[in-house]
């Protein structure tokens, strides 16, 4: 059974958004069910600070043994800030995806895009 924490938000991608304390501000990482079936993360792509997204953009790459995936902002916004420790540990997104496993901080542009993610319970149905 995957961890869905209540107060995220998710997209139908696998992505969730995590308020990082300043309005407007939020991180960003792959579900705990995403992580479980990639399999053993070996290596992140993130964008450098500055970059900017809109939604649905590709912001990076994620390999695991099994698999390449890319990375889709579920926001639009500006990129604060990387997870640097995932160059060294790429596996704290599958010991810690809510955690140390985050990818990017973003600022968003347009608070109204939170309306179209999916609270908990909505992604708890759709990964079952």
């Amino acid at each position: 059974m995957s961890d869905i924490p209540q107060d995220l938000l998710y997209t139908e991608d696998h992505e969730y958004l995590k308020p990082a304390g300043d309005a407007g501000v939020v991180f960003i990482g792959i579900t705990d069910y995403a992580q479980g079936e990639l399999g053993d993360v070996v290596f992140v792509e993130l964008p450098k600070v500055g970059a900017k997204f809109k939604k649905h953009d590709v912001f990076g790459t994620i390999e695991a043994v099994k698999a390449v995936s890319e990375l889709y902002a579920p926001v639009s916004g500006e990129v604060l800030e990387i997870n640097d420790r995932l160059d060294a540990e790429p596996a704290l997104v599958n010991t810690e995806p809510y955690g140390n496993g985050w990818m990017i901080k973003l600022r968003l542009s347009d608070e109204g895009e939170r309306s179209a993610l999916l609270d908990a319970g909505k992604y708890k149905e759709k990964v079952g």
